[in-house]
């Protein structure tokens, strides 16, 4: 399934770059980009990445602080919130692969923590020349689990990540990061700062954290 959802998410990148590059560009005026201050643009992209990502736990049989690797994928919008400023909105809703493993009583545990989640983020554009532009952006996200398992290696079983004996399904907290946009190509290193508590005890905390690498397009 992972395999052929990323062979999707590959195709759905390429086309859109193969169509940008093979047709003529129209001749631009020097300096002008999303960055030249003179419209609020709205503009849309596509994401595909890899998430390392862990759970802090209080709770020795939740606590996941080994780094797991997982797919991110998604779309993104934003738009510009200033004529003189290029500061920007982003947002989008995205597919991402959490969790983290661990040993309990020298059991060993995996952690799969699959959400959809929905970022909000604030964008500032810099310009480095007329084709290159650096984008530090803060905000945060909001996440909704919507599958994974718990894995039992010494009883070889698996449970439900989300059953009332694990984790709550919501999830939110601040993200950080910063892009870097070449044309139509984009890239991002970002990080979630899970600050919502997963976990179900009332006397012990649970956090995600996750460390993003992203590539993709804007339209």
């Amino acid at each position: 399934m992972k395999r052929t959802l990323l062979a999707l998410l590959c195709a759905a990148l390429t086309v859109p770059a193969l169509a940008q590059y093979n047709r003529p560009r129209p001749q631009q005026p020097q300096h002008h980009n999303r960055y030249d201050h003179t419209d609020t643009e709205i503009y849309y992209g596509l994401r595909l990445g890899l998430a390392l990502s862990s759970v802090n736990s209080d709770d020795q049989r939740l606590n996941g602080s080994g780094t797991q690797s997982g797919l991110n994928f998604g779309a993104a919008m934003g738009f510009g919130l200033s004529n003189s400023v290029p500061v920007f909105l982003e947002t989008g809703l995205y597919y991402t692969e959490k969790g983290g493993k661990g040993t309990n009583n020298g059991t060993k545990f995996t952690y799969d923590l699959n959400y959809l989640e929905l970022p909000v983020v604030v964008k500032y554009g810099i310009e480095l020349d007329n084709d290159f532009t650096l984008q530090p952006f803060v905000g945060g996200y909001f996440g909704i689990g919507i599958s994974g398992k718990v894995k039992n290696f010494a009883e070889r079983a698996a449970t439900s990540s989300f059953d009332s004996e694990y984790f709550k399904r919501l999830d939110g907290g601040l993200r950080l990061g910063c892009g870097v946009e070449y044309q139509m190509m984009y890239a991002e290193l970002a990080y979630d700062l899970g600050l919502a508590n997963i976990c179900h005890d009332d006397f012990d905390t649970s956090h995600n954290r996750c460390l993003y690498l992203n590539i993709g397009v804007n339209f």
